[in-house]
């Protein structure tokens, strides 16, 4: 059975918003879970879930005493005595704290007690632990960043969302073959669409790194169907699978995103509050704003799949509630399960 650890002391709200996420999963995923962190704080969760259950700032509304048996819960504790806060460098912090949560998660996994493993602390951390934890499949050059996000129809993957700061068209196609197999294995695209992000849809478009990543897709669409350039207005249409681009651009979108999601609901909110006609609205509004609220919000995807590394990272949101961390913990899950790093490893071999 598969088994998830996590990383119990990353994130702002760790680690009771973590461990609260993990039970939450090992109970309703039924996933044995691999709490790594400061044992005497874990527990002190616990004994908080044992006697009050969770309490949940789920998609946006609270959902109240959520009640768990922990004693019918396969949930192993690892003590871990350091930890590597947000602003160290990665490299550095990595090789200094071997001890570390983070470390000794990925760890457990290249190991073998766990399968996966979920972070939501330092972005940094949690890729130059993997990278040099488990290693990189062989013929991967660089891993990256796999985010999901909501379209008008199915989720899309954008591609890297963050790993690389700059890029060849040589691992821009890579990432396009990783992030096909991502989509065809856990989302169940049979032959996933995939398409460039750019500043137009014209193949002349772009700069040299784009216009030479078009190419190269063009001419090895191999796995999947390249759909050309894809613009940012484009993003949440739902007519691709993947977008393709270098991790800085990508993580440009992903926090531009966030932001511009946020901001259009808080003006709503704000805006239902004017005057006794306009909350007399949001009332009447408020159960399709929460199923609005539920397809737009990144809590429902739980984290990015780290792809290129021969095990399982799923990296989470710095502020992932546990709501955030339960379904991370599905995400790893799915990925392990799908055998998406064996796919990957066939294709890039």
């Amino acid at each position: 059975m598969t088994r998830i650890a996590i990383d119990a002391m990353g994130g702002d709200f760790a680690p009771s918003e973590i461990v609260k996420g993990a039970v939450w999963a090992a109970s309703d995923y039924k996933v044995p879970i691999e709490l790594v962190g400061q044992i005497d704080k874990i527990q002190e969760v616990l004994d908080e879930i044992a006697k009050k259950g969770i309490t949940s700032n789920r998609g946006g509304y609270f959902i109240k005493n959520i009640k768990v048996d922990l004693s019918k819960l396969d949930i192993k504790l690892t003590q871990a005595d350091e930890v590597i806060e947000m602003g160290e460098a990665p490299g550095v912090a990595i090789r200094k704290k071997k001890k570390s949560s983070i470390v000794l998660a990925v760890d457990a996994v290249a190991k073998g007690s766990s399968d996966a493993v979920v972070a939501a602390g330092s972005t940094g951390a949690a890729m130059a632990s993997s990278l040099f934890g488990l290693g990189r499949i062989k013929g991967v050059e660089r891993p990256a960043i796999a985010a999901t996000l909501p379209t008008k129809k199915d989720p899309v993957i954008l591609i890297d969302a963050g790993a690389n700061s700059s890029s060849t068209p040589e691992m821009l196609k890579q990432f396009a073959l990783m992030g096909a197999m991502f989509a065809k294995n856990v989302y169940n695209r049979e032959t996933p669409k995939v398409g460039v992000l750019n500043i137009g849809e014209e193949e002349e478009k772009g700069n040299q790194l784009v216009k030479d990543t078009y190419k190269l897709l063009k001419e090895n669409a191999e796995g999947f169907a390249f759909v050309g350039n894809i613009e940012g207005k484009e993003l949440f249409q739902g007519d691709v699978d993947v977008v393709v681009c270098e991790g800085f651009v990508g993580n440009v979108a992903l926090k531009t995103i966030e932001g511009c999601s946020m901001m259009l609901f808080k003006l709503i909110q704000q805006e239902f509050k004017t005057d006794l006609v306009s909350k007399i609205v949001g009332l009447l509004a408020k159960p399709f704003m929460k199923r609005i609220y539920k397809r737009i919000n990144y809590e429902e995807f739980g984290g990015a799949l780290l792809l290129g590394v021969k095990g399982i990272t799923v990296i989470s949101h710095g502020r992932s509630s546990s709501y955030a961390i339960k379904n991370a913990v599905r995400v790893a899950k799915e990925a392990v399960e799908s055998g998406v790093n064996k796919k990957i490893a066939e294709l890039v071999s």
